[in-house]
């Protein structure tokens, strides 16, 4: 899946919102318990980040679910809520939620301890970290698309790290099963529950009763 080495320690972090709109650009939904499966198999996975923004508690959003998943099933979900802006010209109001500086300040932390670090997302701002990574002697991997249009892979982002992997030829690998003639997916209906929104796909629970 990735280009790591059999055996180097590594950590993925997952820009969520970015990710998110990567893969609903080119089409296709994310199995993230095929996606941790995958990972596992190369090289000596430390950990895997997911970074998200929150709506307020009292608010329902699919996207809730999605962390809870996975939270209990081998991620480690970064979280924090979502902030309201009113415009008092226009009486608009704007959500904001931005993770990089969580995720910016994770991978720092946890640069002594591994030697490649793997970030899902496109987004430009990241050059400065993936340049600090590269100075503290680790290798970086980006997985992004360039194949949406337009491209969500920042090109500075690509010039920056030292692998880029194109995330529409992970689809076979980490994509949700296609259903068959009869509208069943690969896992049969009692295992496999879509929130329709988030490309979540509820396999398994593995938390404790």
């Amino acid at each position: 899946m990735l280009n790591i080495k059999e055996n180097e320690r590594f950590a993925v972090f997952i820009d969520g919102s970015n990710f998110h709109s990567t893969f609903k650009s080119l089409g296709f939904d994310v199995d993230f318990a095929r996606m941790l499966e995958e990972l596992k198999k190369t090289g000596r996975l430390v950990r895997a980040y997911y970074y998200t923004a929150l709506p307020h508690d009292g608010d329902f959003a699919p996207i809730r679910r999605l962390a809870d998943w996975l939270d209990y099933n081998g991620y480690t979900v970064i979280s924090k809520q979502t902030r309201d802006f009113y415009d008092t010209a226009t009486g608009s109001k704007r959500t904001k939620g931005n993770m990089d500086m969580e995720l910016a300040l994770d991978m720092l932390k946890l640069a002594p301890h591994i030697d490649h670090a793997v970030l899902f997302s496109g987004d430009g701002d990241f050059v400065r970290l993936i340049e600090e990574m590269q100075n503290r002697g680790l290798r970086m991997t980006v997985v992004s698309s360039t194949k949406t249009k337009p491209p969500i892979m920042a090109d500075v982002l690509r010039r920056q790290t030292d692998d880029f992997v194109e995330l529409d030829d992970l689809r076979e690998l980490i994509g949700r099963p296609h259903r068959d003639d009869d509208g069943n997916d690969d896992y049969g209906d009692d295992d496999y529950d879509d929130d329709g929104d988030d490309g979540a796909v509820i396999l398994d629970d593995r938390r404790q009763s």
